[in-house]
């Protein structure tokens, strides 16, 4: 069996995927699925309705919140997302968080929602990564902006899917800004630009001279969330900030993407990535937690896919 026939009997083969890693996370979504006995949901489309082993049935994915891995997940879940008077404005796509298993977003809360009340873990993660830059995580935010379409910052939508506020070597108030990816490429149209960009891109001094490559995909939205955090850490008084794209290591749209961009600047200091499996090793070494396991069972377990490939 090869893989877009293992895809097809998962009712996973989707034209828009462009890349084996892609075909791959789709199949080890729909595998995930089927394997809890999870109802397979829809796909919509001109020419009707059919079969889509990466999605779950609405209403009942709402109902249920099957797309998250545990209870304190799914309860930070019903406090950011499910309770409309969070008074936060923030924009999270809806059904998609709820049915679609391939979406960033419930990864985000797969990742990261355990951490909220685990600040000692993800601090010690966190110290670790950044190699002490930042010692401590104070608090855990999700779908943040400093101010949506506020004329100091972006005058834009953008936001991070996961703010960390933190605490930083020298006892100073300092943050981590994540946009995560998974199954993404970064290949669609950039969105509309904004002379805002440039101003900031000027103050933050870390770019070389030609931004041109900048403004265009796949490298705009990176750049977007890079001045946010930019932008971020001059108007808000931090002391530090740093972006960081998180994703996994074999989406090489992604890693391509990101390599490209790190060519355009001038000073790396605000700018890092981290792959997810690196992050995963880190938390692995300094805890044993089931939602962990449970999280690269979901995300990480490609080998599943070969030895499916394998019979």
């Amino acid at each position: 069996m090869n893989l877009e026939q293992l895809a097809v009997s998962l009712d996973a083969f989707e034209r828009v995927d462009k890349s084996e890693f892609q075909r791959r996370a789709r199949v080890l979504q729909s595998m995930w699925r089927q394997e809890r006995g999870i109802p397979c949901g829809e796909h919509h489309g001109p020419k009707g309705h059919r079969p889509l082993g990466s999605r779950l049935p609405m209403p009942w994915a709402q109902d249920t919140l099957a797309n998250f891995l545990t209870e304190p997940i799914r309860e930070v879940v019903r406090t950011e997302v499910c309770n409309d008077d969070n008074g936060e404005g923030k924009l999270y796509g809806k059904p998609r968080i709820f049915n679609d298993l391939l979406s960033s977003q419930p990864l985000c809360f797969n990742l990261f929602g355990e951490l909220t009340c685990d600040l000692s873990l993800a601090s010690a993660v966190v110290n670790s990564m950044t190699d002490g830059r930042f010692t401590a995580v104070t608090k855990i935010d999700f779908e943040w902006s400093p101010g949506r379409r506020e004329s100091r910052y972006l005058n834009d939508r953008s936001a991070f899917d996961v703010f960390l506020r933190c605490r930083t070597a020298a006892g100073g108030n300092g943050f981590i800004g994540i946009e995560v990816k998974y199954h993404e490429n970064l290949k669609g149209p950039p969105g509309e630009h904004k002379k805002r960009y440039e101003e900031v891109a000027n103050v933050m001094e870390c770019f070389k001279q030609d931004i041109a490559p900048l403004k265009k995909s796949p490298m705009q939205q990176i750049w977007r969330d890079h001045l946010l955090a930019g932008i971020t850490r001059i108007v808000d008084g931090y002391d530090d900030g740093l972006f960081v794209t998180l994703y996994p290591e074999n989406n090489l749209d992604v890693a391509n993407a990101l390599s490209d961009y790190r060519a355009q600047l001038s000073n790396e200091g605000s700018f890092t990535t981290w792959t997810l499996e690196d992050f995963i090793g880190h938390l692995r070494k300094r805890s044993d937690a089931e939602w962990i396991r449970l999280f690269v069972d979901r995300y990480l377990a490609f080998e599943k896919v070969d030895h499916r490939l394998a019979d």
